[in-house]
């Protein structure tokens, strides 16, 4: 079969082009209801700016909460929506339209209009009360101005419900996309993404949780550690006389705590390495002016569609016009030779955002499970503990039932009804822990198959495609080390010596091997002299990172070096970069990595010397959404480093074309731990401090405790916010 022409995509330029969701002026008939609602709503914001709100219904404390979270940072929450529903164009021009594509192969506003139409009528009242939020902040803040979304709608929610960092769709590949449907020349393709060896910061969060029976107290305690972009959720309160009562960290723009806990239960949730994915080849045929796909013996209509992505231009709004494609397993993103490639996912709106808001409310293990059978949590794992002692861990949340005898890995043959997932794994049916006889569960982005010791589920008792493909990581084999055989955790020891324990693993595996190679180096080789201090440093570090610490910076310098000098050869060696420097690199590679960090060091601060604490930066000067740096601006000092190396605690941080010092953009964002029992206790920070508006002491006001570890007491009960209260009003006052 020869490959096939694209269908004509239509391009038309427009001197001008409406945004979607233009300015106006609120009807009377909206000022009176959103003050109606505004008088129902109490928000308390405490001495560290965190607003705790409180409504008669649920609906009431939706409108206070995002109203709250508009006034901490307007601008985030309008960033999130116009990636979550692909306008993002009409804010960044040409540059954004291939972004918004995507976004809008499976984001479709009149498709979202009509799940809101039919959703249940209590999720539809909370969808209201979102955006009657967010228009009377609008409304009383008109100084405020929005890039483009002057009026939210109701159905917005819908595109944006799980309050994951990325949605499944961004696994879908830009300059592809763009190859497949681009037929202007002019427009410009995205940039390539990082090469095979480039490093990129690992992602994701770590949970772990602890049973009565490893505790002092007798308690469940639980660790909430999103390690994401900082910045990236808001920290707060939302509470209902009809049940709600949840704290934690929301994500911009959203109407739930995503990671957090209530009087019974709390929940934190992981990166899965579960297949939650797929693409298919489908072997496509043109009879006429229409496209076909074989399916079995049949030859099936593409479905075909118009998006129209508006951008911004230096005269105004443009528009462009794409013809998209679409099989019963998904959008057409991009070609294969003859093939046309579809993405499969979850879609399914209406239940993602039903269960992202409904286990908020839930007050045990039995009640958070049936949360979990409406499947829509696609791309994360989950942790919890409750009041009764109960602790769990849950391996994703949707996991398309697959013929094994399929490399799920790799795209499948679209033609082949085999090839067809058959709903989704149960809860049973996926890597389950309850209350396991160690004691403890934890997860850092690996695999299940350690997640609690010995009483781990175990990988041949499931189908591949549950964990695709990771191993276990240096932050597991860190948990796994900090958590066996302890038996006396209490709240304050679960953060020091676990969630803050300091020892770097990685370095614990490589620098053996190092000092090694350095005692094989000849006498009369110059470097043996040159490194004679470093190596001796190292020889007696205790692997831990430390803002003092010396050697954590040749470490991680070093590090850094060596693993840009070896990955290609560890990947045609088929071992891990860490390993094959542990037992198969050069020695001459090993010295002359340290030779090269101790001389990057000196060049850049002086002293091969310099403590970790005066590289390793935390620095806040302005809200931007791509944060700035500058070495001559205030900065405090990091003492943990990546999650690269083993850390728990993780800080991603880099120098920068104007700075020498390294400055942290991801890594621990929000972080709490939380014990139960008949009351419940829990310390927190979040990254800078709760407001985006460089001018309020909240901007940076919590950037010390951040650093240090130092976790203030949450004010969950009203009698813990007394004598710790800035202000309470009514949203408009």
């Amino acid at each position: 079969m020869k490959t096939l022409a694209l269908a004509f995509i239509g391009i038309s330029f427009a001197a001008a082009v409406v945004p979607s969701a233009s300015a106006q002026q609120p009807s009377s008939a909206d000022v009176a209801r959103w003050k109606q609602e505004a008088r129902a709503v109490t928000i308390t914001r405490d001495d560290w700016g965190i607003a705790h709100v409180h409504g008669k219904t649920d609906a009431d404390a939706v409108f206070g909460m995002i109203y709250a979270q508009a006034e901490d940072d307007f601008n985030r929450v309008e960033n999130n929506y116009l990636d979550a529903i692909g306008w993002r164009a009409q804010a960044d021009g040409e540059q954004a339209v291939y972004k918004d594509l995507r976004v809008r192969l499976f984001v479709n506003a009149d498709t979202m209009k009509a799940k809101y139409a039919t959703s249940p009528a209590w999720l539809k009242t909370l969808m209201n009360a979102w955006a009657d939020g967010l228009n009377y902040y609008l409304y009383t803040h008109p100084s405020v101005k929005p890039l483009v979304i002057a009026r939210f709608e109701p159905w917005m929610p819908l595109s944006f419900s799980d309050g994951s960092i990325g949605p499944d769709f961004e696994r879908v590949n830009l300059t592809q996309l763009a190859a497949f449907y681009g037929k202007d020349a002019a427009l410009p393709a995205p940039a390539p993404g990082p090469g095979p060896d480039d490093y990129t910061e690992p992602t994701g969060s770590n949970g772990i949780a602890i049973a009565p029976s490893n505790t002092v107290n007798h308690h469940a305690l639980l660790l909430i550690n999103p390690h994401t972009s900082f910045f990236f959720r808001s920290e707060l309160q939302m509470e209902s006389d009809a049940g709600l009562d949840a704290y934690g960290a929301v994500t911009w723009g959203q109407f739930f705590v995503y990671q957090g806990f209530n009087t019974h239960i709390g929940w934190m949730h992981t990166s899965t390495g579960a297949d939650q994915l797929d693409e298919y080849l489908e072997t496509v045929s043109k009879k006429g002016d229409r496209y076909f796909y074989k399916h079995g013996a049949d030859e099936l209509p593409m479905v075909v569609d118009t998006i129209v992505i508006a951008y911004k231009t230096p005269s105004g709004m443009a528009k462009k016009s794409f013809t998209v494609y679409r099989t019963m397993h998904g959008p057409v993103t991009h070609a294969a030779g003859d093939k046309w490639v579809t993405f499969a996912m979850m879609e399914k709106p209406v239940d993602a955002l039903v269960q992202s808001f409904t286990r908020t409310k839930t007050h045990d293990y039995k009640t958070f499970r049936q949360t979990m059978d409406l499947h829509t949590n696609s791309s994360n794992n989950t942790i919890i503990a409750d009041k009764d002692g109960d602790i769990a861990y849950f391996q994703a949340n949707f996991i398309p039932k697959r013929d094994p005898k399929f490399d799920w890995t790799k795209p499948v043959d679209g033609s082949d009804p085999a090839t067809d997932w058959h709903g989704v794994l149960s809860v049973d049916e996926s890597p389950l822990v309850l209350n396991p006889a160690s004691g403890w569960i934890y997860n850092s982005n690996n695999w299940p198959w350690s997640a609690a010791g010995p009483s781990s589920p175990k990988r041949e008792d499931f189908p591949p495609y549950v964990e695709n493909g990771r191993e276990e990581s240096p932050r597991g084999y860190h948990a796994i080390r900090v958590l066996s055989n302890k038996k006396n955790f209490t709240l304050n020891t679960l953060l020091t010596q676990a969630a803050f324990d300091s020892y770097l693993p990685s370095f614990a595996h490589m620098i053996p091997a190092l000092l090694k190679a350095y005692d094989a180096t000849p006498a009369a080789d110059p470097l043996k002299a040159k490194l004679s201090e470093q190596v001796a440093l190292l020889r007696h570090w205790d692997y831990r990172w430390g803002s003092a610490s010396v050697p954590t910076s040749l470490a991680v310098f070093w590090g850094e070096d060596v693993l840009r000098r070896v990955g290609r050869d560890a990947r045609q060696a088929g071992k891990q970069p860490e390993d094959y420097v542990a037992d198969g690199a050069p020695a001459a590679a090993l010295v002359q990595s340290l030779a090269a960090a101790s001389d990057k060091l000196t060049a850049d601060f002086g002293s091969w010397k310099t403590p970790w604490g005066e590289i390793n930066r935390f620095q806040r000067i302005n809200d931007n959404i791509v944060g700035t740096f500058d070495d001559a601006a205030p900065s405090i000092p990091v003492p943990f480093t990546s999650s690269r190396w083993g850390s728990l605690a993780s800080f991603g941080a880099r120098a920068y074309p104007n700075t020498k010092k390294w400055y942290g953009t991801s890594g621990n964002s929000f972080v709490a731990v939380i014990e139960f029992g008949d009351s419940v206790r829990a310390r927190a920070v979040t990254a800078g401090g709760e407001s985006g508006d460089p001018k309020s002491k909240h901007f940076d006001d919590e950037a010390t405790r951040y650093a240090s570890g130092n976790l203030r007491e949450v004010y969950y009960y009203p009698s813990q916010l007394k004598g710790h209260t800035e202000r309470t009003y009514h949203p408009g006052e």
